[in-house]
């Protein structure tokens, strides 16, 4: 967190929030990210849908090669976590997409965006999920 100011993040914020815009008017599809890699990796008969979600996995790969190669600093975290707990994390992660029908990019960037009270309610949810974890680790050292 050395790195962050208010300017570098409300740029990132406007980038991406533009970007899902963009996609959403110039081909009607939303940028949930979860949906995407779904649809790359097992679409095997809508192949016109898998081909673009595979491209846009490999923009979001070699975007952020980009940066790592320009900006090293920005890649400059630590964990401190056990792998175990990180591997529990992501797995929870990916459920909690398939149950919420979507992952906070397509709720929270996409879904608000459009005033989508299902969003609302996961977007909630999800970030009620993840102050909780954070409180349980840091309360229990997990």
């Amino acid at each position: 967190m050395e790195n962050f100011t208010p300017v570098s993040s409300l740029l990132g914020g406007l980038l991406i929030g533009l970007s899902s815009i963009a996609l959403l008017l110039l081909s009607g599809r939303i940028a949930g990210i979860s949906s995407i890699l779904e649809n790359g990796l097992f679409a095997w008969k809508d192949v016109s849908n898998r081909v673009w979600s595979l491209w846009f996995l490999v923009g979001l790969f070699l975007g952020g090669e980009i940066l790592r190669n320009f900006l090293p600093d920005s890649f400059g975290g630590v964990h401190q976590h056990k792998m175990w707990m990180i591997v529990l994390g992501g797995l929870l992660v990916g459920f909690g997409s398939r149950l919420g029908s979507g992952c906070t990019s397509g709720h929270g960037v996409c879904g608000l965006g459009r005033l989508s009270s299902r969003s609302l309610v996961s977007v909630l949810l999800f970030m009620g999920s993840a102050g909780l974890t954070v409180w349980l680790i840091r309360t229990f050292s997990l």
